[in-house]
């Protein structure tokens, strides 16, 4: 800190919000904002399964996953062959024999997670009664 620079650490947050310095003469008066950047949103994968050889292509689809730096099922990076602002198209690693979560980073944070499985996973609901 200085008398005309300050450097701070912004709280987590979304939008944008003005910035204020309060300091031990009184508080800043002037119209200075911050944008915070919006973190990328996961809403469909495509296939939502695949061999665990991996290969296959999978898309992604969401919202704010311009410049992709990292798409990962589980803790294995995909190949990016595609990228925009609401989709990106890539090539699944292999994996586990067992249900891992897709993520996309980018230089604003890391996705939701989308659930990705191999074939022959199954979710089945039983209803009735048992005796």
């Amino acid at each position: 800190m200085s008398d005309t620079q300050v450097t701070a650490k912004t709280p987590a947050g979304t939008g944008t919000v003005q910035v204020t310095v309060t300091a031990p003469t009184g508080t800043s008066t002037q119209n200075v904002f911050f944008t915070y950047a919006p973190t990328p949103v996961l809403t469909a994968l495509s296939p939502t399964s695949g061999p665990t050889s991996g290969g296959n292509v999978v898309t992604v689809t969401g919202t704010n996953l311009t410049g992709a730096t990292s798409v990962k099922f589980g803790s294995n990076s995909a190949t990016v062959l595609t990228n925009t602002a609401t989709q990106i198209t890539a090539i699944a690693p292999a994996g586990p024999p067992s249900s891992v979560n897709v993520t996309v980073t980018t230089a604003d944070g890391t996705s939701n997670p989308l659930p990705y499985q191999p074939p022959g996973i199954r979710t089945t609901r039983i209803s009735g009664h048992l005796s």
